[in-house]
Protein backbone atom coordinates (compact mmCIF):
# COMPACT_ATOMS: atom_id res chain seq x y z
CA UNK A 1 0.00 0.00 0.00
CA UNK A 2 1.84 3.30 -0.99
CA UNK A 3 2.22 5.83 1.52
CA UNK A 4 1.22 9.50 0.18
CA UNK A 5 1.55 12.57 2.42
CA UNK A 6 -0.38 15.28 1.38
CA UNK A 7 1.05 19.11 2.73
CA UNK A 8 -1.20 21.99 1.94
CA UNK A 9 -2.58 25.42 4.04
CA UNK A 10 -5.82 25.11 2.93
CA UNK A 11 -7.74 22.47 5.07
CA UNK A 12 -10.43 21.90 3.24
CA UNK A 13 -8.70 20.99 -0.01
CA UNK A 14 -6.01 18.77 2.08
CA UNK A 15 -8.73 16.49 3.61
CA UNK A 16 -10.98 16.85 0.71
CA UNK A 17 -8.17 15.49 -1.58
CA UNK A 18 -7.09 12.89 0.99
CA UNK A 19 -10.41 11.52 1.66
CA UNK A 20 -11.29 11.14 -1.79
CA UNK A 21 -8.04 9.05 -2.50
CA UNK A 22 -8.18 6.72 0.73
CA UNK A 23 -11.75 6.46 -0.75
CA UNK A 24 -11.00 5.04 -4.53
CA UNK A 25 -8.04 3.93 -4.10
CA UNK A 26 -5.45 1.55 -1.66
CA UNK A 27 -3.51 4.38 -0.58
CA UNK A 28 -2.43 5.17 2.89
CA UNK A 29 -2.72 9.48 2.85
CA UNK A 30 -1.27 11.19 5.78
CA UNK A 31 -1.46 14.99 5.78
CA UNK A 32 0.44 18.29 6.84
CA UNK A 33 -0.31 21.80 6.88
CA UNK A 34 2.86 23.43 5.76
CA UNK A 35 6.67 22.08 4.88
CA UNK A 36 7.86 21.81 8.30
CA UNK A 37 4.97 19.58 9.56
CA UNK A 38 5.35 17.36 6.64
CA UNK A 39 8.90 16.85 7.39
CA UNK A 40 8.52 15.91 10.99
CA UNK A 41 6.01 13.41 10.02
CA UNK A 42 8.56 11.96 7.45
CA UNK A 43 10.94 12.10 9.75
CA UNK A 44 9.11 9.47 11.98
CA UNK A 45 7.59 6.92 9.68
CA UNK A 46 9.82 4.34 8.03
CA UNK A 47 8.67 4.94 4.51
CA UNK A 48 6.80 7.84 2.32
CA UNK A 49 6.39 7.15 -1.04
CA UNK A 50 4.97 10.49 -2.97
CA UNK A 51 5.11 13.88 -1.09
CA UNK A 52 2.79 16.56 -2.22
CA UNK A 53 3.76 20.09 -1.53
CA UNK A 54 1.46 23.03 -2.05
CA UNK A 55 3.60 25.38 -3.94
CA UNK A 56 2.34 28.19 -1.80
CA UNK A 57 2.00 26.94 1.45
CA UNK A 58 4.27 28.44 4.68
CA UNK A 59 7.64 27.55 4.05
CA UNK A 60 7.79 26.76 0.73
CA UNK A 61 9.57 30.09 -0.19
CA UNK A 62 9.02 29.37 -3.49
CA UNK A 63 10.87 26.34 -4.80
CA UNK A 64 13.09 26.41 -1.80
CA UNK A 65 10.49 24.24 -0.47
CA UNK A 66 11.01 21.81 -3.10
CA UNK A 67 14.87 21.83 -2.86
CA UNK A 68 14.87 21.19 0.78
CA UNK A 69 12.61 18.34 0.67
CA UNK A 70 14.75 16.75 -2.36
CA UNK A 71 17.47 17.12 0.18
CA UNK A 72 16.55 15.79 3.68
CA UNK A 73 14.66 12.77 1.91
CA UNK A 74 16.29 12.12 -1.81
CA UNK A 75 14.80 8.88 -1.81
CA UNK A 76 10.73 9.88 -1.80
CA UNK A 77 9.45 11.32 -5.03
CA UNK A 78 8.24 15.01 -4.55
CA UNK A 79 5.37 16.45 -6.91
CA UNK A 80 4.75 19.93 -6.50
CA UNK A 81 0.82 21.18 -6.56
CA UNK A 82 -0.19 24.47 -7.23
CA UNK A 83 -3.70 26.59 -8.49
CA UNK A 84 -1.91 29.35 -9.54
CA UNK A 85 1.59 28.30 -10.21
CA UNK A 86 2.28 29.46 -14.20
CA UNK A 87 4.47 27.67 -16.90
CA UNK A 88 7.21 28.71 -15.90
CA UNK A 89 7.46 28.02 -12.41
CA UNK A 90 6.36 24.14 -13.60
CA UNK A 91 8.78 23.65 -15.57
CA UNK A 92 11.69 24.59 -13.53
CA UNK A 93 10.23 22.82 -10.59
CA UNK A 94 10.75 19.54 -12.85
CA UNK A 95 14.51 20.33 -13.69
CA UNK A 96 14.73 21.06 -10.00
CA UNK A 97 14.03 17.50 -9.32
CA UNK A 98 9.95 17.48 -8.73
CA UNK A 99 8.44 14.21 -9.76
CA UNK A 100 5.57 16.03 -10.76
CA UNK A 101 3.69 18.86 -11.29
CA UNK A 102 0.03 18.98 -10.34
CA UNK A 103 -2.12 21.45 -11.46
CA UNK A 104 -5.30 21.69 -9.05
CA UNK A 105 -7.56 22.01 -11.86
CA UNK A 106 -6.89 18.73 -12.48
CA UNK A 107 -10.57 16.30 -12.15
CA UNK A 108 -10.55 14.06 -9.26
CA UNK A 109 -10.16 10.81 -11.57
CA UNK A 110 -6.89 12.61 -13.37
CA UNK A 111 -5.06 13.55 -10.12
CA UNK A 112 -5.42 9.69 -9.41
CA UNK A 113 -3.82 8.58 -12.52
CA UNK A 114 -0.97 11.13 -12.25
CA UNK A 115 -0.22 9.71 -8.78
CA UNK A 116 -0.11 6.59 -10.12
CA UNK A 117 1.96 7.75 -13.09
CA UNK A 118 4.64 9.44 -10.49
CA UNK A 119 4.66 6.32 -8.35
CA UNK A 120 5.40 3.91 -11.47
CA UNK A 121 8.73 5.66 -11.93
CA UNK A 122 7.71 8.22 -14.33
CA UNK A 123 7.40 11.76 -14.21
CA UNK A 124 4.16 13.87 -14.52
CA UNK A 125 3.58 17.54 -16.16
CA UNK A 126 0.76 17.89 -18.11
CA UNK A 127 1.51 18.81 -21.86
CA UNK A 128 -0.15 21.61 -22.04
CA UNK A 129 0.75 23.41 -19.48
CA UNK A 130 4.28 22.47 -19.46
CA UNK A 131 5.19 23.11 -23.27
CA UNK A 132 3.88 25.46 -25.06
CA UNK A 133 2.55 23.97 -28.58
CA UNK A 134 5.29 25.96 -30.43
CA UNK A 135 7.94 24.72 -27.92
CA UNK A 136 7.42 20.81 -28.13
CA UNK A 137 10.72 18.79 -29.09
CA UNK A 138 8.09 16.40 -31.00
CA UNK A 139 10.58 14.57 -33.66
CA UNK A 140 10.31 11.43 -36.36
CA UNK A 141 6.44 10.02 -36.28
CA UNK A 142 5.61 12.75 -33.58
CA UNK A 143 6.52 15.46 -35.76
CA UNK A 144 3.35 14.43 -37.43
CA UNK A 145 0.64 15.24 -34.97
CA UNK A 146 -0.78 18.65 -34.07
CA UNK A 147 -1.19 20.41 -31.69
CA UNK A 148 -3.98 19.50 -30.14
CA UNK A 149 -3.22 15.32 -31.04
CA UNK A 150 -0.39 15.51 -29.10
CA UNK A 151 -2.32 17.40 -26.21
CA UNK A 152 -4.43 14.00 -26.64
CA UNK A 153 -1.16 11.58 -26.48
CA UNK A 154 -0.49 13.12 -23.40
CA UNK A 155 -3.62 12.27 -21.53
CA UNK A 156 -3.27 8.88 -23.08
CA UNK A 157 -0.27 7.92 -21.73
CA UNK A 158 -1.85 8.91 -18.30
CA UNK A 159 -4.44 6.67 -18.81
CA UNK A 160 -7.52 8.40 -19.18
CA UNK A 161 -10.66 7.71 -21.33
CA UNK A 162 -12.11 10.01 -23.86
CA UNK A 163 -14.74 11.47 -21.32
CA UNK A 164 -11.94 12.44 -19.24
CA UNK A 165 -9.36 13.74 -21.95
CA UNK A 166 -12.73 15.74 -23.21
CA UNK A 167 -13.73 17.51 -19.90
CA UNK A 168 -9.57 18.22 -19.48
CA UNK A 169 -9.14 19.88 -22.91
CA UNK A 170 -12.19 21.49 -22.93
CA UNK A 171 -13.55 19.92 -25.90
CA UNK A 172 -15.90 17.42 -27.09
CA UNK A 173 -15.65 13.43 -26.94
CA UNK A 174 -16.31 12.84 -30.25
CA UNK A 175 -13.61 15.17 -30.94
CA UNK A 176 -11.11 13.27 -29.18
CA UNK A 177 -12.20 10.26 -30.46
CA UNK A 178 -10.99 12.03 -34.18
CA UNK A 179 -7.92 13.40 -32.19
CA UNK A 180 -7.52 9.56 -31.52
CA UNK A 181 -8.27 8.05 -34.65
CA UNK A 182 -5.75 10.47 -36.53
CA UNK A 183 -2.64 10.09 -34.34
CA UNK A 184 -3.34 6.17 -34.41
CA UNK A 185 -2.55 6.70 -38.06
CA UNK A 186 -0.08 8.79 -38.28
CA UNK A 187 2.10 7.31 -35.39
CA UNK A 188 1.18 3.73 -37.53
CA UNK A 189 0.12 1.90 -34.71
CA UNK A 190 -3.42 -0.42 -33.64
CA UNK A 191 -4.41 1.29 -30.54
CA UNK A 192 -3.96 3.35 -27.54
CA UNK A 193 -1.77 1.37 -25.60
CA UNK A 194 0.52 0.90 -28.19
CA UNK A 195 0.72 5.07 -29.11
CA UNK A 196 1.44 5.56 -25.18
CA UNK A 197 3.49 3.03 -24.85
CA UNK A 198 5.68 4.27 -28.38
CA UNK A 199 5.47 8.07 -26.65
CA UNK A 200 7.18 6.51 -23.66
CA UNK A 201 9.96 4.78 -25.28
CA UNK A 202 10.87 8.14 -26.91
CA UNK A 203 10.60 9.98 -23.87
CA UNK A 204 8.49 12.68 -25.43
CA UNK A 205 6.57 13.20 -21.99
Amino acid sequence: MPNILIADDHDLVRDTIAAYLETVEDFEVLTAANLNEALEIMGGLDSIDLLILDYNMPGMNGLEGLDRARAVYPACKVALMSGVANRDVAKTAMTRGADGFIPKSLTAASLVNAIKFVLSGERYLPFDFGTAPSETKAEGEFSKLSARELQTLEQLCVGLSNKEIARNLNIQEVTVKLHVKNLLSKLKVSNRTQAALLAKERHLF
